[in-house]
């Protein structure tokens, strides 16, 4: 069994998938190492669908990265011979002071990217179930939608292996050094060495990254899909993504088309949930079972916004967040190690969507020490003070 490599990533999930393959496609020897299946249900890439949108509220300067995540997920697709972007478009709405609207408009402003506003007339008649309050504002971007997070993990994994990589499922790393000019990687089925290492461990990027642990918050969250009373009304092609801040409560609520089954496979219904983080939970240790509170909570939102749209709960799951005290990524070099450990941590319940970009960034750190893409507000230093 082969030992040695040029680069091992820790986590086969997300971003690992994604900096696997970038690895792989430039040549390199790269040994992927994940705990669990590829891909699974134990951390936050899990659940059917995940929005992708470029007039990022959270700050303009994630938008760059977005611009470059667009492009590489067509390549991919190309590259793969398969979709794992669907447009769909997305409302936004919330209160014009809000952070929702205040930040789409920023990121919009800043990049010059297609946001609508839309008037009450407009919203009513283009997206008739909606039930918008009227201290609210309603945006549309048309060219957001949603990405298959466990098709492109899939797909991503397995890319990287066809382009040589070595992927290895249910094999838990224990721990990793630096010794001399070589990094080590001991795990529960063997012991390997290469030059540079890339972390990219989601919930447990605390566990494997001491000097993170204190600044990694991991959150259980709660999804549900719901029975519609009129499909046709909420299926892909006639229903948006969406994403509206509720002004009672923080937070923001989101939404996706009802997805046909026959082609992204189960849960059956209407996918929905809360973007805020959840009860602080330990990664090895979470209650994945749901409560009447989970879905109540959200079933009580859905009748305010979509007021028409319940007929019943199908199916409830939970995944995790992995938040930041900034909510902002983590992508840099682990201080203290000479440009040889790379980590992309933190995601805070926003990073699935740069998936396809950060594999790159990933790739070119542990492969050039630097990368011309504009992380720098990512750094680690911040987290220190």
């Amino acid at each position: 069994m082969k030992t040695n490599f040029d680069i091992i990533v820790i986590g086969v999930g997300s971003m690992g998938s994604s900096t696997c393959y970038q690895l792989a496609k430039q040549g390199y020897e790269v040994l992927g190492l994940e705990q669990f299946d590829i891909p699974h249900d134990q951390g936050s890439h899990a659940g059917q669908s995940r929005i992708i949108r470029k007039a990022y509220f959270e700050h303009p300067d994630y938008v760059p990265l977005l611009q470059r995540a667009y492009e590489n997920w067509k390549q991919f697709e190309a590259a793969a011979n398969t979709q794992v972007y669907f447009p769909t478009g997305l409302l936004y709405a919330g209160q014009p002071d809000d952070v929702l609207i205040k930040g789409v408009r920023a990121s919009a402003a800043t990049y010059q990217l297609d946001v609508q506003s839309l008037s009450r007339a407009e919203t009513k008649k283009r997206f008739p179930t909606f039930q918008i309050p009227d201290s609210y504002e309603v945006l549309f971007e048309p060219d957001a939608g949603f990405l298959t997070p466990e098709r492109c993990v899939t797909v991503y994994t397995d890319q990287a292996i066809r382009l040589g990589a070595t992927v290895r499922a249910k094999e838990k790393v224990l721990e990793w050094k630096k010794e001399g000019e070589r990094m080590v990687v001991k795990t529960n089925k063997g012991n390997y060495q290469c030059q540079k290492l890339v972390i990219t461990a989601g919930p447990w990027a605390g566990q494997l990254i001491p000097s993170l642990h204190a600044k990694l918050t991991v959150t259980r969250q709660a999804i549900a899909w719901v029975n519609t009373q009129q499909p046709a009304s909420y299926a892909l092609g006639n229903f948006p993504c969406w994403l509206i801040d509720d002004h009672t409560r923080p937070g923001m609520y989101y939404g996706f088309p009802q997805l046909p089954v026959a082609q992204f496979g189960a849960p059956i219904g209407m996918k929905l949930a809360y973007h805020y983080p959840g009860d602080v939970s330990q990664p090895d240790q979470v209650s994945r079972v749901t409560s009447v509170d989970d879905e109540e909570h959200l079933v009580e939102a859905l009748h305010r916004f979509l007021p028409n749209a319940y007929a019943a709960t199908h199916t409830m799951k939970t995944c995790l967040y992995t938040n930041t005290p900034d909510e902002h990524f983590v992508i840099d070099f682990l201080p203290g190690y000479d440009q040889c450990v790379a980590i992309a941590a933190g995601f805070s319940g926003h990073g699935f969507k740069f998936v396809s970009v950060v594999g790159e960034i990933m790739a070119d750190l542990a492969t050039k020490g630097k990368t011309d893409l504009p992380i720098a507000f990512l750094n680690a230093q911040r987290l220190q003070h």
